[in-house]
């Protein structure tokens, strides 16, 4: 029953953000809201809904490494198994941007964020700067897309947005209900998915921390696996990449932030979050960087990798909780073998694309 539980509260909880997306969306148009204002802003918010509520209800609830788990492991998820697995479908190509600025960022956030939990929790102060970071960077991108005037973004938008344009008193009330409907199904589907996945791990006998890590992170991550899938079959292979990055940057600055400022005595930070989870999380973003610069994308073996980095990292956890020496013996020896033949890879791609390059090829 607890496994019931945990799946209806994922679906409510999925559900119910769609649904207040499209409501919001909706109404946004017809007040006559640009379409890439509401592609920014309106969709980019309601996708991080489910990270967002399960946090604030784990925190309210006094599960707050439930809530620091779940940012810490949505991150590692999101670029080691969504990245990894649009890899696979289809080679990944990576927009110029998302290189200067917006994996910069992810980096230059995902420290910032490990050095405010060095104290031992994101204070409400820490979390209201983050809050204030992300309304800087969504009025930059606005911003910066109104001025590109990019005819093909613009056009994406509106073609997605446009015919949401209908004000009509009927049409108005039933968009109300849908933004209505979709909070409650968030809040209702974010307690039976926090009472399920805290009575598995007190039966199983993990920690919350580890609980937050893995199954919580990937189910509140499920949207944007569908998301990053359905756009590599596509062949929109860049909206994949920056997809994973956006999420990222949201879970930092909306997740963890919103959650501090509004959670008395803000988000806690244990000791072993800060010398395990938070470090790993600070590497993975780091390692964005020459992954998405060699070759402007990520090959279908470098997906691979990234998809047994995440089986190595979840299985270290599973085996730590559980205090089998054996296991963590044996894959402490796995990491010792797969991250040096992932870096002898990786400059062996480097040494290819740099004779290319000087060949003109």
């Amino acid at each position: 029953m607890t496994w019931f539980w945990l799946a209806l509260g994922l679906a409510v909880l999925t559900a119910g953000a769609e649904f207040m997306v499209r409501g919001a969306v909706a109404l946004a148009a017809a007040m006559r809201v640009s379409p890439l204002v509401i592609g920014l802003t309106v969709v980019a918010f309601g996708t991080s809904a489910p990270e967002l509520v399960v946090s604030l209800r784990s925190g309210f609830s006094g599960q707050g490494e439930i809530a620091l788990g779940n940012v810490i492991g949505s991150n590692v998820f999101n670029v080691l198994v969504i990245l990894g697995i649009s890899a696979i479908i289809v080679p990944l190509r990576v927009d110029r941007q998302l290189v200067r600025f917006d994996v910069p960022l992810m980096i230059v956030l995902s420290i910032v964020v490990y050095g405010m939990c060095l104290d031992g929790r994101i204070d409400r102060i820490e979390g209201g700067l983050l809050v204030a970071g992300l309304v800087a960077y969504t009025a930059w991108s606005i911003i910066k897309s109104r001025r590109e005037n990019d005819p093909a973004l613009v056009g994406e938008f509106a073609a997605e947005y446009s015919e949401k344009t209908a004000s009509t008193p009927g049409r108005i009330v039933w968009d109300s209900v849908m933004v209505v409907g979709g909070l409650a199904m968030l809040v209702v589907g974010g307690d039976l998915f926090i009472g399920a996945a805290v009575s598995l791990a007190r039966a199983w006998g993990f920690s919350e921390l580890v609980i937050g890590l893995t199954l919580v992170a990937a189910g509140t991550s499920l949207p944007e696996v569908a998301t990053s899938i359905v756009a590599a079959l596509k062949g929109e292979r860049d909206i994949a990449v920056g997809n994973v990055v956006g999420s990222n940057l949201f879970n930092l600055m909306c997740v963890a932030g919103i959650t501090a400022v509004l959670v008395p005595g803000g988000i806690p930070a244990g000791e072993l979050a800060i010398a395990r989870d938070i470090p790993v999380m600070v590497i993975v973003a780091i390692a964005c960087l020459p992954l998405f610069l060699v070759g402007n994308g990520v090959e279908r073996w470098e997906g691979l990798f990234l998809i047994l980095f995440y089986c190595l990292y979840a299985s270290f956890l599973i085996a730590q909780a559980q205090a089998n020496d054996g296991m963590l013996r044996l894959l402490t020896t796995i990491g010792w073998i797969l991250v040096p033949a992932a870096v002898v890879a990786y400059l062996t791609r480097l040494v290819i694309t740099w004779r290319r390059q000087s060949r003109g090829y």
